[in-house]
């Protein structure tokens, strides 16, 4: 019998849930349990928040491989390929891997409905075993507490902000989404929540089953001085680290909400042989806040909500100002897009309304009329994002600037359509 390729698998898990999110344990660890599915020899890492979750996750990988350990690095959701997601060592894992791991849960499955979050979930554990990983870094992916990601208990939960988003899902206001993410706090283990002041709920959780809350600006800090900055933590302290490229205060923030967890791991980390600042460089994930000099500047950044929309206009503003700047953004259905007129519109000389390839996303015309609803003026839909990023590239004259942004699902082919990835 023929085995499924990769796009083949993809398609078939997505028909098997009726609901494209579900938010529930209970399927997951019942899968979980006939697969076997056990910690590794070293640490787990867990990190939800509403913002900045891949970015920590990709450095708390990187100081773990630095330091000699077979690190499993799973985040979501993906720019261009789905294999971005699990990763070994700092490397994608092959089309191959995937394949067996998902062959794996497929025969533990027995006919539970997973949906497509949660079948990934337990691929990449299994990925993850079958490689010998010895520490895992896990991105929740929406939420904390019946997210997927939340079967492992992790030995460092760390927390990075919160912010409105996925409403529908974790509840309208702060301290209601603040309570869903402080479900992967563990009893006796240490949490760390990177973003001041800390929301009442995470303070309740974790004072209600005994979880070792570390907070910014407490047991950890940071401070600016330009052009560097110093971190210090329970044990050390870090002076004159460099200020990193494009870097704000949120930037800052999960640096140090990241050096904090390994601080509390094994202080050891911190003082790695090639130096935390090209660690720190070297850790950026792609599509955030990327710049790359063409004959316009192109700026990539999968902002998506109010407060990463925010950071992006900080980060903005540490650029030398342009006179033209187009705006390329597309975005999901259940985004909300009032708050990307509201900061970007003071720079935006055009917006440029797109689609995306998600049965989820709005349309470019549903976009643009959103935006214009917020107040954007010289608002054009323009079809799918390749065709948008073609009118950014005709309309922008040289020396102006264009920005990508909105969604991961604009982003990632912009990335391509550039020649980036």
């Amino acid at each position: 019998m023929r085995r499924r390729s990769l796009p083949e698998w993809l398609r078939w898990q997505e028909s098997l849930h009726p609901k494209w999110i579900e938010l529930e344990l209970g399927r997951v660890r019942e899968v979980a349990e006939r697969m076997a599915v056990d910690r590794p020899a070293g640490p787990v890492f867990t990190v939800a928040g509403t913002n900045g979750k891949g970015s920590t996750a990709n450095l708390l990988a990187a100081f773990l491989r630095a330091s000699g350990h077979r690190v499993g690095l799973y985040t979501s959701p993906h720019l261009v390929a789905y294999n971005e997601r699990v990763s070994i060592d700092g490397k994608s894992c092959s089309d191959r891997q995937l394949i067996a791991a998902f062959e794996c849960v497929e025969a533990a499955r027995s006919g539970t409905p997973l949906t497509f979050f949660e079948f990934g979930t337990l691929a990449a554990l299994e990925v993850f075993r079958a490689a010998a990983c010895d520490a895992w870094v896990l991105e929740v992916g929406m939420g904390g507490r019946l997210d997927a990601v939340n079967i492992v208990d992790p030995d460092f939960a760390l927390i990075t902000t919160i912010g409105l988003d996925h409403q529908e899902f974790l509840g309208e206001t702060v301290e209601q989404i603040a309570r869903e993410k402080a479900g992967i706090l563990r009893a006796g283990r240490q949490g760390f929540y990177g973003d001041w002041p800390v929301p009442g709920a995470i303070r309740e959780v974790a004072d209600r089953i005994g979880a070792q809350l570390n907070s910014l600006g407490h047991e950890y800090d940071f401070t600016p001085a330009v052009p560097a900055w110093n971190w210090r933590g329970r044990k050390m302290a870090i002076e004159s680290l460099a200020w990193p490229k494009g870097a704000t205060a949120a930037q800052l923030r999960n640096i140090s909400l990241a050096l904090a967890a390994l601080e509390s791991f094994d202080p050891v980390l911190l003082k790695p042989a090639g130096g935390i600042d090209k660690l720190i460089a070297a850790a950026r994930p792609p599509g955030r806040f990327q710049v790359h000099e063409r004959e316009q500047q192109w700026v990539l950044d999968v902002a998506h909500n109010p407060q990463a929309i925010a950071t992006l206009r900080a980060q903005l503003d540490t650029l030398p100002a342009v006179d033209d700047c187009s705006i390329v953004i597309g975005a999901l259905a259940d985004k909300q897009l009032g708050a990307f007129p509201a900061a970007l519109g003071g720079l935006a000389t055009r917006w440029l309304a797109c689609g995306v390839d998600d049965p989820r996303a709005r349309s470019d015309v549903d976009v643009a009329d959103q935006l214009r609803a917020a107040g954007a003026s010289n608002v054009a839909a323009c079809g799918t994002v390749d065709e948008a990023l073609a009118r950014a590239q005709q309309a922008t004259p040289s020396g102006g600037r264009v920005v990508v942004c909105g969604s991961f699902r604009v982003v990632g082919p912009a990335l391509r359509w550039l020649g980036i990835y």
